[in-house]
């Protein structure tokens, strides 16, 4: 929890102000500065760095923070360094996480599968595959950006993906079974139904440790107060909104539009050619935008006020951390 480390300014044998690693670029108290930093961090591109050139930024990162980098680093290199590594690596814990889970993989996996759902939406084959697609997706996400090093059993991995898979096809299939006596659009929207019903199952499932024992918080300057079930539940629920809210822009406008279009005779001539890589392409430019906007509707390391926490906890913190009036905590992606 070092970046909430109180702020130290350093300066180098070139009397430059040293960067202070464990903050951000931007500042992470403005959603203008979070914005700054997630449009860097889930920038699909970071998805074509090699290994190599990962561990090359967290090593740099590593050597500038013993004051050891090497001749001629300039403070570009320390910063594209540092997106490299918040790209990649998660956090709290510092490993480096799977590729498809990490939130710069959010575009490319997001704009292809919901393309897809929002195309083939009439069959109910379709639907179910799309459905599970979208979920195993999901699954690898919310468990790649869970909060800190809470354990999560193989048990508990498959209850939750069972969970969001089941919710979000009962959401799909009940809102196209209701849609054949409603207008087209309706029909259109299901997909977005379904993803929005199984966020809100898949990432408290998925994190349903953190709900049963707590999350780790701190104070301001990063030392560990102990654990609160209360924190967990604000974290997941602010995800729940982020996740939403990403969804939301591209799975109900381009629906719209293409629902306008289709009253068109040149668009229905087409449609069947031109209808997927329209929504996919829409999809991807709405969520180019809305990914890193919705990461940085909450902090990153989001707070409490220690009286809004578990009483045992308050106790704990009245009696080491007497000061302590508000605790941070690592809300995860």
């Amino acid at each position: 929890m070092s970046s909430l480390s109180a702020t130290v300014t350093y300066y180098d044998h070139f009397h430059r102000p040293r960067i202070d690693l464990t903050k951000s670029r931007y500042d992470q108290k403005a959603f203008l500065g979070r914005a700054r930093h997630f449009f860097l961090t889930t920038d699909p591109r970071n998805l074509v760095a090699t290994s190599k050139q990962l561990d090359d930024a967290k090593q740099l990162l590593q050597q500038y923070k013993s004051g050891m980098e090497p001749s001629g680093t300039t403070d570009d290199d320390v910063w594209n360094a540092k997106r490299l590594y918040d790209s990649a690596f998660h956090p709290e814990t510092g490993e480096k996480m799977f590729v498809m889970g990490r939130m710069s993989a959010q575009v490319p996996c997001n704009m292809t599968i919901t393309g897809c759902m929002l195309t083939f939406y009439r069959s109910t084959p379709a639907i179910l595959f799309w459905q599970w697609i979208n979920q195993s997706f999901n699954a690898i996400v919310n468990y790649t950006n869970r909060s800190g090093d809470t354990g999560v059993s193989n048990r508990q991995l498959l209850s939750a993906y069972v969970a969001a898979t089941g919710g979000a096809i009962a959401a799909a299939l009940g809102v196209s079974y209701t849609a054949k006596k409603a207008p087209p659009i309706v029909a259109r929207l299901g997909p977005f139904a379904a993803v929005a019903a199984a966020n809100c199952i898949n990432i408290p499932m998925m994190r349903r440790r953190e709900l049963e024992s707590g999350i780790n918080v701190f104070d301001e300057d990063g030392n560990e107060l102990g654990k609160s079930k209360i924190a967990a539940r604000k974290a997941i629920t602010q995800v729940v909104v982020s996740r939403v809210g990403m969804a939301t822009p591209g799975m109900v406008l381009v629906p719209v539009v293409i629902n306008f279009l289709a009253r068109f005779r040149w668009y229905a001539r087409y449609a069947r050619f031109i209808e997927a890589p329209i929504q996919t392409l829409g999809v991807g430019f709405f969520l180019v935008f809305a990914t890193p906007l919705c990461c940085a509707l909450f902090p990153q390391q989001s707070s409490l006020p220690v009286s809004q926490l578990e009483q045992e906890l308050q106790e704990h913190i009245a009696a080491t951390s007497q000061s302590t009036t508000k605790v941070y905590f690592n809300k995860g992606l």
